[in-house]
């Protein structure tokens, strides 16, 4: 991301002029272990808490590889379905991998310091993710990945870099049906402009900052610019035209634009998670 913050998805909130939480509402609902379930997605991939403090989401996009089998499957078995981050484009330097694959760099990560950028087209690299990193999180009990940093191919676009992010989306997609890529434009652009169909490597796109801007040096946000909107916009619809699950990941503290963008989704039947923290730690949304 980064979403990446660390970096899917999603939440929405048809709460008529309210702003407190950014979820879809599912009226009535209740978990098989008795829990309301109030919210129809959540994305908190930097939260670090018991998945029951989770509990009013009825999906869930978090980092697996920082929990267990036994946790992921009791909370599906109250009724809930989880998405795991997985980072294939950029490596951080937390992760307990970072000293056998930092020699693969790219180079450095502009605005997030912990990553690097990673040489996708690496036999070694694409092995890892492909064969050890997504078979231990399949292995866990997700119900599909969400899928980070496919745009090294917009800071390195090259062919070898095109055909190396593929080959992993590819991978991960016969493990998964559902494979949800974070951005990428640029990439699955590429790739269906030279004959592939996308439906082969992904099933859903996820877009961060549509309607809002992110002001890294002064650390705060604001409104996209009717350029950027517009382009996103018109990416996105190309592919939910065609059937691509759409969701859009927004940044802002400020009710009234939440609410455009919420209205928007309504209209596209999209999704959309609204934060007002980068690093997606929190257990609400906006």
């Amino acid at each position: 991301m980064k979403l990446g913050r660390a970096h899917i998805i999603i939440i929405f909130l048809a709460l008529a002029g309210t702003a407190a939480c950014a979820g879809l509402i599912i009226q009535g609902k209740t978990s098989s272990g008795g829990a309301d379930i109030s919210h129809e997605y959540g994305v908190f991939i930097g939260f670090e808490g018991k998945l029951e403090e989770l509990a009013a989401y009825e999906t869930i996009v978090i980092d697996a590889q920082y929990y267990d089998s036994d946790e992921i499957a009791a909370f599906k078995e109250k009724g809930h379905t989880i998405y795991s981050y997985i980072n294939i484009g950029a490596l951080e330097n937390f992760r307990d991998y970072y000293d056998s694959y930092k020699n693969l760099a790219l180079g450095e990560y502009e605005h997030w310091d912990e990553e690097i950028w990673m040489d996708v087209s690496d036999p070694a690299w694409r092995y890892f993710i492909i064969e050890e990193l997504a078979p231990e999180l399949v292995a866990k009990g997700i119900d599909g990945f969400f899928v980070d940093n496919c745009d090294v191919y917009y800071q390195y676009p090259q062919e070898d870099i095109l055909n190396g992010v593929a080959d992993i989306l590819s991978g991960l997609k016969d493990m998964c049906d559902t494979v949800i890529m974070n951005g990428g434009d640029a990439f699955i652009d590429a790739y269906c402009a030279r004959g592939g169909n996308w439906k082969d490597l992904i099933s859903g796109i996820n877009q961060e900052t549509v309607f809002t801007k992110i002001i890294w040096d002064e650390e705060r946000f604001t409104g996209a610019s009717e350029e950027d909107k517009s382009y996103f916009c018109a990416y996105l619809d190309r592919y939910g035209s065609q059937g691509a699950d759409i969701f859009l990941l927004e940044y802002t503290d400020d009710a009234k634009l939440a609410q455009e963008i919420r209205k928007f989704c309504l209209a596209g039947k999209y999704h959309c998670f609204i934060s007002d923290s980068l690093e997606l730690e929190q257990t609400e949304g906006m």
